[in-house]
C-alpha cells in the first residue's frame, strides 16, 4: 500500500510539473476548508448507503449481524481496497466466520452480490448521464455494457454456475476452489427478487451519483463548468475503466481516463489533472484511510466474538 502510494504521489507530482506548478497552485488554492468538507462528506454518504446495502444483502443471506456490524465490517474492508482486482476486501468473510462460525462458503454470496451491485448502479448511471449530457463520452456505451452484462451474469445463480464450470474445463486446475465457487453460485438464489434488487440498485445509485456530484461542484469551483451530467458521466466511466485494468484501486488507469476525457470536453491540463487528484483523494484514498482507521478495530472484535462464540 505505501509503495502504491508512493507512486501515486510521484505520478501527481510529474503531472504538476508538466502542466506547471504555478498553474496548479492557484487552481487548487482556489478551494476553500469547507468545500473540502464537502467533498468528502459526500463521498462518506456513498460509504453509508453501500454500507446498508451489505447489511440488506446479509440479512437476505440469512447472517445473524447486526447493522453496527455489518457497518463496521464494510467500512473495516476498505483498508484493503487498493489490493489487485479488491480482493483483499474478502478480509470481511474472516471477520464473519469468526463472529457468526459461516463458512468462506456461504458468505461468499455476499461479497458477489455486493461487487455485482456496484457495477449495475454504475452502469445504470453512465447509461443515463451519457443519454442526458449535451455531448457524448467515447467508450462509455461498450464499459456500461459490460458493467451491466457481468452484473446480470453475476447474479443469476445458473448462468454464474455455467460460467464457473466452463472456466475449470478451461483449466483444469484447482477442483476444489471451482467446487466452492460453484456452491457459492447455486445459492445466489436468496437475492433473486424485487424486494432485494430494487432497493439495493436505489442504495448504491444515490451513493455513486454522491461522489459524481462531487466532482461537478469540484470542477464548478475550479471553474471547468462542464454540466453537471457530463461530469457525472466522465467519473464513473473513469471509476469503471480503471477497475477493468485489474490495477489496485483502479490507480493509473482511472486517473488517466479521468484527464483524457476533461481534455477531449476541452478542460485544460492546469485544471484537469489537480481536479483529478484531488477527487480521487477525496474518494479512494480517504476510503482507503476509513478502511485503517476502522480495520484494527473489526479485527480484534472479531477475536473477541470467536472466543464468545467458542465457549458458547
Amino acid at each position: 500500500m505505501a509503495g502504491l502510494i508512493a507512486l501515486f504521489v510521484a505520478g501527481v507530482a510529474g503531472l504538476f510539473a508538466a502542466t506547471g506548478w504555478e498553474e496548479t497552485r492557484a487552481q487548487v488554492a482556489r478551494l476553500t476548508l469547507w468545500q473540502g468538507a464537502a467533498l468528502l462528506a459526500l463521498s462518506l454518504v456513498n460509504y453509508l448507503l453501500r454500507g446498508l446495502r451489505w447489511h440488506l444483502f446479509a440479512r437476505r443471506l440469512g447472517l445473524p449481524t447486526s447493522r453496527a456490524q455489518d457497518l463496521r465490517h464494510f467500512l473495516g474492508g476498505f483498508a484493503m481496497v487498493v489490493t489487485p482486482g479488491r480482493v483483499g476486501e474478502l478480509v470481511r468473510m474472516r471477520w464473519l466466520k469468526r463472529e457468526t462460525g459461516w463458512s468462506f462458503e456461504r458468505t461468499a454470496p455476499l461479497a458477489l452480490m455486493d461487487r455485482a451491485a456496484d457495477l449495475a448502479a454504475m452502469a445504470i448511471i453512465l447509461a443515463l448521464s451519457v443519454a442526458l449530457a449535451t455531448t457524448g463520452v467515447r467508450g462509455a456505451v461498450p464499459v456500461a455494457a459490460l458493467a451491466l452484462a457481468a452484473a446480470f451474469v453475476a447474479t443469476h445463480p445458473r448462468l454464474l454456475a455455467w460460467v464457473v464450470t466452463q472456466a475449470h474445463r478451461a483449466t483444469g486446475r484447482m477442483p476444489r476452489l471451482f467446487g466452492r465457487l460453484r456452491a457459492a453460485a447455486r445459492s445466489l438464489d436468496r437475492f433473486a427478487g424485487a424486494r432485494t434488487m430494487i432497493p439495493a440498485l436505489a442504495l448504491g445509485v444515490t451513493g455513486w451519483l454522491a461522489e459524481g456530484y462531487a466532482f461537478h461542484l469540484l470542477l464548478g469551483w475550479m471553474g471547468a463548468e462542464i454540466g453537471l451530467m457530463k461530469a457525472i458521466a466522465i467519473f464513473v466511466f473513469s471509476t469503471l475503466a480503471g477497475g477493468l485494468t485489474g490495477a489496485p484501486g483502479g490507480v493509473g488507469g482511472a486517473e488517466a481516463a479521468m484527464i483524457a476525457l476533461l481534455s477531449l470536453d476541452g478542460v485544460p491540463m492546469e485544471v484537469s489533472v489537480p481536479a483529478t487528484a484531488i477527487i480521487r483523494v477525496t474518494t479512494l484514498w480517504f476510503a482507503l484511510g476509513i478502511g485503517m482507521a476502522v480495520f484494527p478495530g473489526a479485527e480484534r472484535l472479531s477475536l473477541r466474538e470467536r472466543h464468545a462464540l467458542e465457549d458458547c
